[in-house]
């Protein structure tokens, strides 16, 4: 028999900002694996935060040991994977609207209105990002002329969906979902940018959340 690691097998039942949180991030950078071999499903979420790791494995009161995967890549960070084998976490997040190989189809879940917002968060840490235009004045002091918080996603209906919801939310425009090389992405302007970061960050605890992209959005 395999080792068995505790994991709080009920975390995805009840909704609170942590687990709304968690289902967020999952959304982004997350996914269901079904290994028929082994009889085994699991949940496999990853970062190259290893502080989001942590804090994940913390909330789910999981014993589960990350796996470090070296990038083949120079310039990247080495990612981290927190894989969990539990069949009751692997039906709950199915009931949530996460399926296996996920990424092209997948569609805004149900989420409460009180946890839109630690939802939101969840998959901006995971798939959003924030672009800075920074510009140079004659006494040399920077300042930043645009700022723009951006969404990703494989799935064009999520993000439109997404978009919607934002909109009833915080009362912005719906936005057009941009086709890239690679996938599709939501784009807010600077003033859409800074009602979203109040709206996201509200309620937030200290900890709840990446520092380092709370932090680029602040400045």
């Amino acid at each position: 028999m395999g080792i068995k690691y505790a994991v709080n097998e009920k975390f995805f039942d009840v909704w609170s900002p942590r687990m709304a949180y968690t289902l967020g991030y999952i959304f982004a950078d997350g996914c269901l694996q079904e290994l028929p071999e082994f009889r085994q499903k699991y949940i496999s979420v990853t970062s190259t935060d290893t502080e989001t790791i942590e804090r994940l494995k913390n909330w789910m009161s999981s014993s589960h040991i990350d796996v470090h995967k070296k990038s083949s890549h120079p310039n990247r960070k080495i990612g981290y994977t927190l894989r969990i084998g539990n069949l009751s976490l692997y039906k709950s997040l199915t009931k949530r609207g996460v399926y296996p190989r996920k990424s092209l189809i997948i569609r805004f879940p149900d989420v409460p209105d009180r946890m839109l917002r630690y939802f939101i968060l969840g998959y901006f840490d995971g798939d959003g990002c924030i672009a800075l235009e920074k510009i140079k004045r004659k006494s040399g002091k920077i300042r930043t002329r645009k700022l723009g918080a951006i969404f990703t996603s494989g799935s064009p209906l999520f993000l439109k969906d997404l978009s919607e919801q934002i909109s009833a939310a915080i009362g912005v425009k719906n936005q057009k979902i941009i086709k890239t090389w690679t996938a599709y992405q939501l784009r807010y302007s600077t003033t859409d940018s800074e009602k979203l970061f109040h709206f996201m960050y509200k309620g937030a605890g200290e900890n709840e959340f990446l520092k380092r992209k709370h932090d680029i959005f602040k400045e």
